[in-house]
């Protein structure tokens, strides 16, 4: 899902922008969630006051501000850029919880493993030899996403801590709600609010989906194992993006996907605790 999320967002953006497409992919989201709700027998959506606060700023930090970054860094970057950084999400979320949440000390996988993916990072976003030794590290674009990446990690922890035993239907469905919201009124000022092709829709099942499937694992499985399962999507958003929009796939951007894979491994030598 997180493959395919990126593939259709840069196909939504040939008649729209990114804006846009978020507000109708947050739209979309929202009632593939209650869709959800509905199947799994839920039906109902009431949450507590903490509940709804710590959804709130799930809505805040991970949608208004992290997906956001990461639709308008897509409009700069390729997708294998962008899912990749996107994916060193448990840099952040090791460092959050050494640092502001003081339960865990880092053990020396967990500094080998930062110091890997750190590397991995550097690799695709510089793409090529040449490039590294002139020390061109990236682009803005892949700033956006790292500090998209930073947003999300936060939002993981809140999740893992006091989420865990609502819905993952009804946690999407706020999430999303909140977020559509905000744009529905902002839009509404700008009468943009207009579905521009079948790819902003495609894209808002697709989160709704991968969101739910992501929360439902958090459930079920340590999440240094959510983490390992979820570097299989490198590999996919380079095969689609190549097949798909014809974005080529450098030696060392390659080579830092394969480091990447070593260091979640690495951090996945420590427990769940960093939740």
């Amino acid at each position: 899902m997180w493959s395919l999320e990126p593939i259709l967002a840069k196909l939504a953006y040939a008649d729209s922008d990114f804006l846009q497409t978020s507000a109708i992919r947050a739209i979309v989201v929202v009632f593939t969630a209650f869709l959800y709700v509905l199947i799994t027998g839920a039906r109902k959506l009431k949450v507590s006051k903490n509940q709804f606060s710590t959804i709130l700023y799930i809505a805040i930090a991970g949608t208004l501000t992290g997906d956001l970054l990461y639709f308008f860094a897509l409009t700069k970057i390729s997708v294998l850029n962008a899912v990749m950084i996107g994916h060193m999400q448990p840099v952040f979320i090791v460092l959050i919880g050494f640092f502001f949440l003081k339960e865990d000390k880092l053990t020396k996988y967990d500094y080998t493993g930062i110091i890997i993916m750190i590397v991995a990072g550097i690799f695709v976003t510089t793409k090529t030899v040449e490039n590294l030794s002139m020390v061109k590290l990236g682009t803005v674009g892949d700033i956006y996403v790292l500090m998209a990446t930073a947003a999300w990690a936060t939002t993981a922890i809140v999740t893992r801590k006091y989420l865990r035993g609502l819905n993952a239907g009804v946690v999407t469905f706020y999430r999303y709600l909140i977020a559509s919201v905000v744009f529905v009124v902002y839009l509404s000022f700008k009468s943009s609010l207009v579905v521009s092709n079948i790819h902003q829709i495609l894209v808002g099942i697709i989160v709704g989906v991968g969101t739910i499937l992501y929360y439902e694992s958090m459930k079920r499985i340590k999440a240094a194992q959510v983490s390992a399962m979820e570097l299989s999507t490198p590999f996919f958003a380079a095969l689609l993006g190549f097949l798909i929009l014809r974005e080529g796939v450098t030696v060392m951007q390659i080579a830092g996907m394969v480091l990447l894979f070593v260091g979640v491994c690495l951090l996945s030598r420590k427990e769940e605790a960093y939740f």
